[in-house]
């Protein structure tokens, strides 16, 4: 049994749901999100590795785990102000509905977009015009966090492997560790701007490793 610190990485399970009517919206269990209808056969359920202080999660979430003990269950309620924000009246406008038809889409409320890059959902449709809200959809909500904090992670591989998944969206990846240097390999090249950024960000948050180098696994020919 440890206890948490900021800049620890930690193993943890949990799930998310909405204070207001217990919907889930997010999870690490599989059964959970089965029995909501919540299941996506893309995700992956497991518990996930975190470094604590880095907004890996909910800045809300995360300072609430600090001085916490592992191999225990916590349940956390963050007030929408700590969460996703209040509801901002600013981002929820009101478009032509021709503009949509334009690109064969037809509103209706509660559809989803993504519009320039940003997320909205339709609220309303009437009179030639849709009410589009492009708050973060748990806006102004309270939540309720149940958490399981496995155990306190030690392993450098298993920290950089958490950093690949967070910052350069990997899941697969060969790690060689070294004294202090590790070697990375992944299924496809990584941009070099991407890999700077990486590393700057791994050796902040894992000091013992100096020096990090980048490849590409080599792939055999059937």
């Amino acid at each position: 049994m440890a206890t948490v610190k900021k800049n620890d990485f930690v193993e943890m399970e949990y799930t998310g749901r909405v204070k207001e009517d217990n919907m889930l919206f997010d999870t690490t269990e599989e059964k959970v999100a089965k029995e909501n209808g919540m299941h996506d056969k893309d995700a992956e359920y497991s518990p996930v590795v975190i470094c604590i202080g880095e907004n890996s999660m909910l800045k809300g979430l995360e300072e609430q785990m600090i001085g916490k003990e592992t191999e225990k269950e916590y349940t956390f309620e963050i007030g929408a102000d700590r969460a996703f924000g209040k509801k901002d009246a600013k981002l929820i406008r009101m478009i032509p509905t021709s503009k949509f038809r334009q690109q064969n889409i037809q509103p209706m409320p509660g559809l989803q977009l993504n519009i320039d890059g940003v997320f909205g959902m339709v609220k309303t449709v009437s009179g030639g015009r849709c009410l589009v809200d492009f708050n973060h959809p748990l806006a102004g909500k309270d939540l309720i966090y149940k958490v399981k904090i496995n155990k306190v992670v030690d392993d450098d591989k298993e920290k950089l492997k958490s950093l690949l998944k967070l910052h350069l969206h990997v899941r697969e990846a060969d790690i060689e560790i070294k004294e202090n240097s590790a070697s990375i390999k992944l299924e496809h090249s990584v941009p070099k701007e991407f890999q700077e950024e990486f590393i700057r960000i791994a050796n902040r948050l894992v000091p013992s490793i100096k020096k990090m180098e980048f490849e590409v696994k080599e792939t055999k020919n059937k």
